[in-house]
């Protein structure tokens, strides 16, 4: 595409070098400036269709993704366990929600750091312990299901 710019620029200073030749190289000059001005909008125009081929292949592989069956299997709580949940045998996530809307509904939690829960009579018989984090509690869960 430049070169063909670049073709009528030279056949001008061709014809008009015999009379003057300070005509003929201001002519030349803005003929190549324009020609470096065109080629450069070319290279960003590339440059922009790139990022949309790798968009177009991220969205690609869209699979839903599978549960777990380990964690949709039904446990049946222990009795210390089953005073705060109930007990009919329930998913582990279902047994952590379960334990989560006891906690707030007793109001729990540390009011200055919200990790921490504090525990009633109910709870310490889980727990072992007075106050747990929120990422012991899976795991202190984990021993009283079967």
């Amino acid at each position: 595409m430049a070169t063909a710019k670049k073709a009528p620029a030279k056949k001008v200073t061709a014809k008009k070098a015999a009379p003057a030749k300070k005509v003929a190289a201001k002519k030349a000059a803005p003929a190549k400036k324009v020609a470096a001005k065109k080629a450069a909008p070319a290279k960003k125009v590339a440059a922009k269709k790139a990022p949309a081929k790798k968009v177009a292949a991220k969205k690609a592989p869209a699979k839903k993704r599978t549960p777990n069956a380990a964690f949709m299997k039904p446990l049946t709580p222990s009795a210390a366990l089953a005073a705060v949940i109930g007990n009919t045998p329930v998913p582990r996530t279902e047994v952590v929600s379960k334990m989560w809307t006891y906690i707030k509904k007793h109001g729990l939690q540390d009011s200055v750091n919200k990790r921490n829960i504090n525990a009633d009579d109910k709870l310490k018989a889980v727990f072992g312990k007075a106050q747990v984090t929120m990422f012991e509690l899976a795991g202190l869960i984990g021993k009283h299901l079967k």
